[in-house]
C-alpha cells in the first residue's frame, strides 16, 4: 500500500519527508503498533540509528520477559558444545 502526501500538506507541516517518516515510525512504535524493526524500516534508519532516535526522545524500547526467554534460548542455540 501506498500513502501519498501530497507536496502542500508536506510543506505546511515544515517538514522533509524524512522528518515526516520519522515521525509517523516513532508514533507507530510508541503506541506499540510497529515493532522496533518495522518501526525502523518505515523511517529508512538502521536500527540502531533509530533507538538512538528514541532515546533521544526518552522513548523506551519495549522488550519484555517473552523478548528476553526468546533472546536466552536463541543465545544457548549459538553457544558452542
Amino acid at each position: 500500500m501506498a500513502v501519498i502526501i501530497s507536496d502542500e500538506v508536506l510543506h505546511a507541516s515544515r517538514m522533509t519527508e524524512d522528518e515526516l517518516l520519522h515521525e509517523v515510525a516513532v508514533l507507530l512504535y510508541q503506541q506499540q503498533k510497529l515493532s522496533l524493526g518495522q518501526a525502523s524500516q518505515l523511517a529508512h534508519m538502521p536500527r540502531m540509528q533509530f533507538q538512538h532516535l528514541l532515546a533521544s526522545r526518552q522513548i523506551a524500547i519495549h522488550y519484555d520477559i517473552v523478548d528476553l526467554e526468546t533472546d536466552l534460548k536463541t543465545l544457548q542455540a549459538l553457544r558452542p558444545s
